[in-house]
């Protein structure tokens, strides 16, 4: 991801699941390593848009909503994925056999969180890092036919989520995705999150 999106997403969790409103441009780039110019920057979209509200060094997030949105439309999901192949087995035999170190995404890490799982689903998605990918690729080496499993490349903040990604990097990609039960675990995971 972009550390425009690292910043958003951050930014955008804590408003959502940790309830946090208040920032600070420098603690955001001391957090990240960024530069307050990429901080700023970052910033401007969800500003034109009146997402936050900017006062000085400080801004809060006034609409956490539109700001997910923002994101979710910004997001390019496709260009992150590293390696897809057709894989002949159901989706619980397949999520059973992802090796350590991966984190789940997509549809597999709602059902994972919620028990639940608002359609049928067809196709799994999972973060992992790219000394992962020789690993994976012996697991699940590259057969002919429709992809059914994705890998998108982990950026090295997401493991501080654990081994599911968080709700908001599920909008997002939820958002994203083409697969006609998309719209229904989107639907699902909007009604968790904001009401």
């Amino acid at each position: 991801m972009s550390k425009k999106e690292l910043i958003w997403r951050e930014i955008i969790f804590q408003a959502i699941e940790k309830k946090k409103l208040e920032f600070t441009q420098k603690g955001l780039a001391e957090k990240f390593g960024f530069s307050l110019s990429t901080v700023f920057n970052a910033l401007k979209i969800p500003r034109q848009s009146g997402a936050i509200k900017v006062t000085g060094r400080n801004f809060s997030v006034v609409d956490a909503e539109k700001f997910l949105y923002i994101w979710a439309t910004q997001r390019n999901m496709r260009k992150e994925i590293i390696y897809e192949t057709n894989v002949s087995e159901n989706v619980q035999k397949i999520e059973g056999q992802m090796p350590d170190g991966i984190i789940f995404g997509g549809y597999s890490a709602y059902v994972m969180r919620y028990k639940d799982a608002p359609a049928d689903y067809a196709k799994i998605y999972v973060y992992a890092g790219r000394e992962k990918l020789e690993e994976i690729k012996k697991r699940f080496p590259k057969k002919q036919g429709e992809p059914n499993f994705f890998i998108l490349e982990s950026d090295p903040r997401l493991e501080n989520f654990g081994g599911i990604a968080p709700d908001i990097q599920l909008f997002v990609d939820f958002w994203n995705m083409e697969d006609w039960y998309a719209k229904d675990f989107l639907n699902a995971l909007k009604n968790k999150l904001f009401l």
